[in-house]
């Protein structure tokens, strides 16, 4: 655990006493209703200048969305000042993404604290693939500099897929309308352990033809080195006070190293017509990174003498990624409306090759002392989509949206696995695998919406429907067909989904949401392919029955105005899940006594519900108009039922907490800010095993200086507080065993890692 804490509670308290003294204050002149519709309809035609993002102007504030569905949206600018690495680094300062990642590394956003498949990943509003077997997407894929804003879906409408119980995180790329002129930028990152990377970008918009176009490029160095411990024991402090000296069993020492480079491209073209517009999309990710760990294994609990090693375990893992989307979309005046057409190809292909190696230590090795694993792993996830739209005015305001999506994806995945008994023999074959998986999806909805007044509502439905097969063969040592089948599953879902939003007053808004969402099971689950220690020691068989799991969700919200920048929210959310997807035992594995078959199956029901709230504001109100602050706290809670009893969603992290501020110094064309970060403790339980973890907190700061109109330098440091994530394990051998809490084994893992000093600098052209 780590000792930088705040208690949550002040922060809340603090907070509310701040908002509550704000929304006492006069406030400013604001627009109507109508006329903001208007005028954020004009702000979205109006470019940005190169210049204007390498020397701010002013401090950048969460933007008030005039979407009639609850969302949040963020400009670049919000994050930037703090130079986050990728989407992920960027979205650890939103309200209610938690993440269980490493140290220091952002990649499954867990929106209300849910697992990453809860929660839907667009790219300018487009779903994209993942080779993960929850159908999520790592947002650290996505580097920061090619994003213009980020938009928070917190509830679903009939003209998106319903697939994001959680709630949708659309990351909106630049385009040819949004940036006039180019700039470049250049780095460097200093790691804790002396190594230096470099970042280097440029982005340019402008007329080009008929139309306008952007380019963009990045390449950026990754790296993140990290020391972890492991303590086990014969048994827990729940049976024993003094367990860490009458019950230890052995150490492991491990240093982990990732490093690796992202080279990413994203291009827009748009060409206005008479008749409509015309627009291509495409970016490009590649990532090629390597991640070695090296572990000693000790029989005492402290020093590194050599007679207490028992093993040594090097591991290098090798990955490369590739990732890409290129979408055309048509607009066309017609029928007495707007008639959209678009069609998209996206791919993700991982090529990773996984190699462990194990000595048991001896002063005087022999070839039994050794031994060694190899897995290379081939995947592509391929999506095609099309959809066609139209959207009229019916009467009065009230507008018809009607459409259809079809998805056509496939994943192909072949793994090969090695094995040797002598470090001096190359790895021979061990066996391999190929498995292929194709979804169809039809998906027609319809929504009508409208407004008077100060009031605007919006209300569809959506019906998606589902085709899908899994088909998998392995093979022995020799090539030989060893085990070979198949399964299916079809359905389909209807979604409705209805939005209200009243701007109670010039400065007031209260927002109403219902919605029914949907998800799907994972690939892995749904194979009925039989996995040997899949799981750690543990097997594994996929249950093509499955059904998907289905909730209906309730988020009722209020917002204000805080002067002519600042806004302070409020939002309650509620979510009934049906069909609960758990990993279930099913009986004794192959390694007998002490592991288990799992397989998925539908448990149950569940809620999850939770309070967010958010404030960022200029504190021009007390006179302070160069000074931002920022705080957002979200409480998060869920219940559910499984063999052991109730408990929350597995791994749902009790709050997160951001808190943060930035000043400007116009005399001096300088600025400086510092940003905190802290999560609660996240629990999770499955048969035979449970796991608490803990995350240390995050301190990051800036200091930049502008030179004229045109560079910017900024450095930036991050991780100041040593962030650490600290796990505690529960192992047992039976269910007999976890109720009536006879341990198997109780180990503590830890992992840290240090400070990232980031110099920045931009230049625009």
């Amino acid at each position: 655990m780590s000792s930088h804490k705040l208690r949550p509670s002040l922060f809340l308290g603090a907070a509310s006493a701040a908002l509550a003294f704000v929304t006492a204050q006069p406030a400013f002149a604001q627009q109507g209703p109508a006329e903001t519709v208007a005028a954020s309809q004009d702000d979205q035609q109006t470019r940005v200048t190169a210049e204007h993002i390498v020397v701010p102007g002013e401090i950048a504030y969460r933007n008030r969305s005039e979407a009639t569905a609850p969302v949040l949206e963020y400009g670049l600018d919000y994050f930037q000042r703090f130079e986050p690495l990728s989407a992920g680094d960027a979205l650890k300062r939103v309200p209610s993404v938690t993440f269980l990642s490493d140290v220091i590394e952002s990649d499954g956003a867990r929106m209300r604290g849910l697992d990453p498949g809860y929660t839907q990943v667009l790219i300018n509003g487009e779903q994209v693939p993942g080779s993960n077997d929850d159908r999520s997407f790592f947002m650290d894929r996505i580097p920061a500099e090619l994003i213009e804003r980020v938009e928070i879906v917190r509830s679903q409408s009939a003209n998106r897929s319903g697939d994001a119980m959680a709630g949708a995180l659309n990351i909106v790329l630049r385009d040819g309308l949004s940036l006039d002129g180019g700039y470049v930028r250049a780095g460097a990152m200093l790691f804790n352990d002396g190594r230096v990377r470099e970042s280097f970008a440029g982005v340019w918009g402008g007329d080009m033809g008929p139309g306008r176009l952007l380019l963009g490029a990045n390449v950026q160095g990754r790296r993140n080195p990290k020391e972890k411990l492991s303590l086990r024991f014969d048994d827990s402090p729940e049976n024993d006070p003094n367990f860490f000296t009458n019950e230890f069993n052995n150490r492991e020492d491990q240093s982990d190293t990732r490093n690796g480079t992202d080279y990413s491209a994203n291009a827009t073209y748009t060409v206005p017509m008479d008749w409509g517009r015309l627009e291509v999309t495409g970016f490009a990710v590649h990532t090629d990174r390597t991640e070695s760990e090296f572990s000693v294994e000790y029989g005492a609990i402290t020093g590194n003498n050599q007679a207490d090693i028992q093993t040594i375990v090097p591991q290098v893992e090798d990955i490369l990624q590739d990732n890409y989307s290129l979408n055309g979309r048509v607009d066309i005046n017609s029928f007495g409306g707007e008639t959209t057409l678009k069609v998209g190809l996206a791919e993700f292909k991982d090529d990773i090759v996984s190699t462990e190696e194990e000595s048991e230590y001896d002063p005087f090795p022999t070839l039994d002392d050794f031994g060694g694993e190899r897995e290379a792993t081939d995947r592509t996830d391929r999506e095609v989509k099309l959809k066609a739209s139209h959207e009229r005015d019916l009467f009065d305001g009230v507008k018809l949206d009607f459409g259809v999506d079809f998805q056509n994806k496939k994943r192909e995945t072949g793994i090969i696995t090695y094995e040797t008994g002598d470090p001096a023999d190359p790895y021979e074959l061990d066996g391999s695998s190929a498995s292929n998986i194709e979804e169809t999806r039809i998906d027609p909805y319809a929504m009508v919406s409208g407004g008077q007044g100060a009031i605007r509502w919006e209300a569809g439905v959506r019906y998606e429907t589902t085709d899908l097969s899994v088909d998998f063969t392995n093979f022995d040592d020799a090539g030989v067909v060893d085990d070979t089948g198949s399964g299916d599953n079809d359905y389909g879902i209807v979604l409705p989904s209805a939005h209200l939003k009243w701007d109670v007053t010039e400065a007031d808004r209260l927002s109403f949401s219902v919605a029914r969402t949907v998800r799907r099971p994972n690939f892995n689950f749904l194979s009925p392919e039989l996995l040997d220690e899949e799981l750690g020691d543990n097997d594994f068989q996929g249950n093509p029955d499955l059904k998907p799991e289905t909730a209906w969700g309730a988020d009722v919200g209020y917002e204000r105005r805080l002067g002519k920048q600042g806004v302070a929210g409020i939002n309650v959310f509620y979510r009934q899940v049906e069909d609960r997807i758990e990993l279930t035992s099913a009986g004794v594995g192959s390694g007998g006594a002490g592991t288990f078959l799992f397989t998925p199956d539908n448990i149950g029901d569940g809620a999850v519900y939770g309070v967010e709230f958010d404030l960022s504001t200029p504190l021009d109100f007390v006179g302070l108009a160069d000074t931002g602050v920022f705080f957002n706290y979200s409480w998060l809670d869920s219940e559910i039922d499984d063999v052991f009893g109730s408990r929350k969603f597995n791994d749902q992290s009790d709050f997160v907490l951001n808190v943060g501020f930035i000043q400007d110094l116009p005399s001096l064309s300088a600025a400086f800010g510092a940003t905190y970060r802290e999560q609660g403790d996240a629990f999770g339980r499955v048969v035979g095993e449970e796991v608490t973890t803990s995350y240390g907190a995050d301190l990051e700061v800036f200091v930049e200086k502008s030179f004229g109109d045109k560079f910017t330098l900024r450095l930036v440091g991050q991780n100041l507080l040593d962030g650490s994530k600290d796990e505690a394990f529960n192992k047992f051998d039976s269910i007999g065993d976890q109720n009536a809490r006879d341990f198997d084994e109780y180990e503590l893992e830890s992992e840290k890692a240090g400070p990232v000093v980031q110099l920045i600098g931009r230049m625009s052209f």
